[in-house]
């Protein structure tokens, strides 16, 4: 149809082209230039008029590539969990940069829990919870400090003693090297006292203001970290629920719920933690000192304090910090009493895995051995000292934490269920309601 139109236009123009030919031809040589113009601008118009040809199309031959469901599933959680251990990685790379101001709040923390109580006791007898909370870290802090001036008296008054009885030891040990099945002469004796001497002194004299400058360091993080224990517990203690309401709010209104019941399931688990491990601390010191009382092995007070300390890593800590009063045992009074120091730090150890776990730490902090174990093992990977410290009450929380949000959960809900929170501030975790921020 298009074409025949298009032909017959063609030929109407032929027609019309002779008859102004013969035209021309009668008018002149000028006509022949306008005729010859106005046959260009006519040509030109219908190709400008012309429509242009149409794009065909059909169907794409393009596919998505096939992969094994199997193979789908695991690349989609390689990167996710990628994602997750780059997140922990960077946040654990951030406490351990500022580790001096998150161990010292941490320390805080667990004090927090522990007098916690005594607070509440003073503030149900009228006193103000501020000045309640002054009062228990003033106390406490003085406790502290009354303990470890008698230890240190204790062990000053002592170490003359333990220093002659030292040397007498070191003399025979060399008797026995000269007499016994060895055989050793003064002369190897000699040699080998001085060489060691030697590489002792060459030990403690290089790089000696390095070593200085990280002493002066270190004792300035410990008495910074020292400060920072002492005001944060008193306004974990003072102003704890206004602080967890702050950061409550920090979440989104639909986490808030669930962020609140979280914080509290976990500052309760780390409270009962915490008493339970002062409770077994404090009953492996008493039964180490009594050992070491009728031993007549010295500084009593300060291997008790030692134990007690060591004891908050649990399994583990108690018997580790219990070498020293082997070793203090086998200095004072012989290889026979440091053998019956020995079964009392088994005896003390057996007690607390068999009594003392089982009927407190099983009762209150529900984490299996197992855990304990592993959780021990990566503290000390990732932080050292510190990291075993913390690595079991963080364990515990986590699981507590974790039975808190699985109980709360049917299968498919999601937290964007929950309701927003009301206007009221929550209450503080041990029932006392909390201060209006405002």
């Amino acid at each position: 149809m298009r074409a025949s139109r298009t032909a017959r236009a063609d030929q109407a123009a032929d027609r019309a082209l002779d008859r102004r030919e013969d035209a021309d031809e009668a008018q002149g040589p000028s006509s022949t230039r306008v005729r010859l113009s106005t046959q260009w601008q006519e040509l030109r118009s219908r190709r400008l008029e012309e429509p242009e040809p149409e794009l065909g199309t059909g169907a794409s031959n393009f596919s998505r590539v096939q992969v094994p469901w199997g193979f789908e599933l695991a690349a989609a959680w390689s990167w996710r969990l990628m994602v997750i251990a780059v997140a922990i990685f960077g946040a654990l790379w951030l406490l351990s940069y500022f580790a001096v101001v998150v161990l010292p709040l941490l320390v805080a923390l667990f004090a927090s829990a522990l007098v916690l109580p005594v607070v509440h006791a003073l503030v149900r007898l009228g006193v103000g919870r501020r000045i309640a909370s002054l009062l228990v870290v003033v106390v406490g802090l003085a406790l502290v400090v009354l303990l470890l001036t008698f230890v240190g008296n204790q062990v000053a008054s002592g170490m003359n003693n333990l220093t002659k009885q030292v040397v007498d030891g070191v003399g025979q040990i060399g008797d026995w090297l000269r007499t016994g099945p060895l055989h050793l002469s003064d002369k190897v004796l000699q040699n080998a006292l001085t060489d060691l001497q030697t590489r002792v002194g060459k030990a403690a004299s290089g790089n000696v203001l390095g070593r200085l400058s990280e002493v002066g360091t270190t004792l300035s993080h410990i008495l910074a970290g020292f400060f920072i224990i002492l005001f944060a517990t008193y306004f974990f203690l003072a102003d704890g629920p206004g602080i967890w309401t702050w950061m409550v709010r920090l979440f989104p209104r639909t986490a808030r719920l669930r962020a609140d019941s979280s914080g509290r399931v976990a500052y309760r688990s780390l409270t009962q933690f915490v008493r339970a491990t002062v409770l077994v601390a404090g009953t492996d010191a008493i039964g180490v000192m009594i050992g070491a009382a009728i031993l007549k092995v010295p500084f009593v007070s300060a291997i008790g304090v030692l134990v007690f300390l060591g004891a908050f890593v649990p399994l583990v800590g108690a018997t580790v910090s219990g070498i020293a009063a082997i070793l203090v045992a086998l200095v004072a009074q012989g290889p026979i009493t440091a053998v019956f120091m020995l079964g009392v730090l088994v005896a003390v150890g057996q007690i607390e895995a068999h009594i003392l776990q089982p009927f407190l730490m099983g009762r209150f902090v529900s984490v299996h051995p197992l855990g304990v174990i592993v959780a021990l093992a990566l503290g000390i990977i990732v932080a050292g000292i510190p990291g075993a410290l913390i690595a079991v009450p963080f364990a515990a929380v986590l699981n507590a934490v974790g039975q808190h949000l699985a109980s709360q959960t049917e299968a498919g809900d999601s937290a964007g269920h929950d309701q927003a929170p009301p206007n009221d501030p929550p209450p503080d975790p041990e029932g006392e309601p909390a201060p209006n921020p405002a």
